[in-house]
């Protein structure tokens, strides 16, 4: 086993490697960034070699067939007009078909963005307006869903289901009507600039307002993922089989399935929800080696008393990251496979990765700051660099793993990214005197329910509409093993009747499940305040923090 307890610069000697391979051909110095024509390289190097197993159906992919339906997607892509800069969009599960668009879209210079296959018709509505996707890919349950989501918007979307559809093309028929002329030996991926163009739309809330789309660029995903495998020192394939619990709207899914076909891992996925039931059977039967996962479903996995039907000790690493760690996960890890080693990660899409490198050695760090990577504690208020250790403040980064910015949104933007490059995280942490980091708290309003990222914004937007709400604010109830319930607290108007269920019927009637209030209803007589009339979101999460949810 090629496991190390302190980082290795194997990885990078690896990309390095592979990427002269590719500038040698093209004679492009920058295509050592461009991931399309990487991930042709990777694909080409070892056709056998088996990229992904759905874990539900226990269909199997190898890297010829892949590279064949890529690159038979991405001629369909240049028939139909799709180039440089566009957007396909993704909602599905994570079947073996689900990355083939999203590799050909990599070759041709097109952005992709993976979203919550559950979103409701107005969410979809809102997720395609700033996205403004030319194809979107689906499953056929939800295609007379993206047909009314697409309805009033200022441009056409051509629409492709992975099944057999009634309406729209399925993605089989798809490839051979547009691309069956495809020819694997004479495909060239387009040649663009790697720190410019845009690799993928990641869905986030950042640190402000409602969803919108983290804009991450092929340079700045090939700098920042290899650090997620630095406990390695063999490459290729650095681990025999790896898995991926979340869905493709999340970090902890995209850098699998972005690196897989360039450092050479087979990825194990499942096209079925990711039930705790499910993972244990895949975990069982096929063994995986490494994971990432949230604290929260990583504390639903390891709970005592559910842990036992799970044999755990197949892992080498597990990867926890997203949220805070307690001691308490790490220690009934230990319990179950006392050899996996557990790395607290911190990072984040909007630096297409992580901040710093952990520490076996300190296992409640975040560890140090990676050496591509420039940091800073800054007093939020003041705005005065915090230079003293033990001493909190939020975390500023700036470096070549930083985004372009959030997608079609430039005021939004400015509000994270400020003079200098730097990126305001939103999140307070501070370090002891050798330098090593910790997460203190949150800043952000983001919530994470689950495998749903969850706007608080976009909650109390729904429950101002009710007649009776005079002013409402959202925040979460912690629960150790969901994550954040939201709980609303809500301000009636003066002599003006409420019920709890009429505010949690109109949140149902207008989102999705996993946005509903499972924290509950506080009514309040006003709304606290902050010195500069801001509701006091601390205090209510402070609040809601003392709250007890079963």
């Amino acid at each position: 086993m090629a496991l190390r307890n302190h980082t290795s610069a194997a990885v990078h000697w690896y990309m390095q490697e592979l990427s002269s391979r590719v500038v040698a051909e093209s004679g492009i110095p920058s295509d050592r960034h461009h991931l399309g024509k990487l991930i042709l390289q990777g694909l080409r190097d070892d056709p056998d070699f088996i990229l992904s197993i759905d874990g539900a159906t226990g269909e199997k992919e190898n890297f010829r067939s892949t590279l064949n339906r890529s690159v038979q997607c991405a001629t369909a892509f240049r028939k139909l007009g799709i180039k440089h800069g566009d957007v396909i969009l993704l909602m599905a599960p994570n079947h073996i078909h689900l990355t083939i668009p999203m590799y050909a879209a990599f070759y041709i210079g097109a952005g992709v963005a993976g979203i919550d296959m559950t979103l409701g018709v107005n969410e979809l509505h809102d997720t395609f307006k700033f996205n403004q996707p030319k194809i979107i890919f689906c499953q056929k349950e939800r295609e007379d869903d993206v047909e009314l989501a697409l309805e009033g918007l200022q441009f056409n979307s051509k629409i492709v289901t992975f099944d057999e559809g009634n309406k729209n093309i399925n993605f089989s028929d798809f490839l051979n009507k547009y691309g069956g002329d495809g020819s694997v030996d004479d495909f060239k991926a387009s040649d663009f600039d790697p720190s410019e163009t845009i690799l993928l739309l990641i869905a986030t809330s950042g640190t402000t307002g409602l969803p919108k789309s983290a804009a991450v660029t092929h340079k700045n995903f090939a700098v920042s993922v290899p650090h997620m495998w630095t406990m390695y020192d063999k490459f290729p394939t650095p681990t025999p089989l790896t898995i991926i619990f979340s869905p493709i709207q999340w970090y902890s899914a995209l850098f699998q399935f972005v690196f897989s076909p360039i450092i050479r891992h087979t990825r194990l996925q499942s096209s079925l929800p990711m039930t705790q039931e499910h993972a244990y059977d895949i975990i069982n039967k096929y063994k995986p080696r490494y994971a990432m996962a949230s604290p929260n479903m990583l504390t639903s996995f390891f709970k005592a008393g559910e842990r036992d039907k799970c044999d755990f000790i197949c892992f080498e690493i597990l990867l926890a990251g997203g949220s805070a760690v307690l001691s308490g996960l790490l220690e009934d890890i230990s319990v179950a496979s006392p050899n996996t080693q557990v790395n607290v990660i911190y990072g984040m899409s909007e630096i297409s990765g992580i901040a710093f490198n952990f520490d076996s050695t300190l296992p409640t760090s975040l560890g140090r700051a990676l050496p591509n990577t420039n940091y800073k504690l800054v007093n939020p208020e003041t705005l005065e660099e915090v230079t003293e250790p033990n001493q909190a403040g939020e975390l500023w980064l700036k470096g070549p793993g930083v985004f372009k910015g959030y997608y079609n949104n430039p005021e939004v933007t400015s509000q994270v990214m400020v003079e200098g490059g730097w990126i305001r995280t939103g999140d307070i942490l501070r370090r002891d005197e050798h330098f090593n980091f910790y997460f203190v708290e949150r800043l952000k309003l983001l919530l994470k329910y689950r495998n749903h990222q969850i706007s608080p914004l976009e909650i109390e937007t729904v429950i101002s509409q009710h007649p009776g709400v005079f002013e409402v604010a959202v925040t979460g109830v912690p629960h150790k093993e969901h994550g954040d319930l939201p709980i609303a607290f809500v301000v009636p108007h003066k002599e003006y009747k409420i019920s709890e269920q009429e505010i949690k019927d109109i949140v149902k009637d207008g989102l999705t499940d996993s946005k509903q209030l499972r924290g509950g209803v506080v009514f309040l007589e006003t709304m606290p305040l902050t010195s500069t009339s801001k509701v006091n979101r601390q205090k209510l999460a402070a609040i809601a923090k003392s709250m007890r949810v079963d």
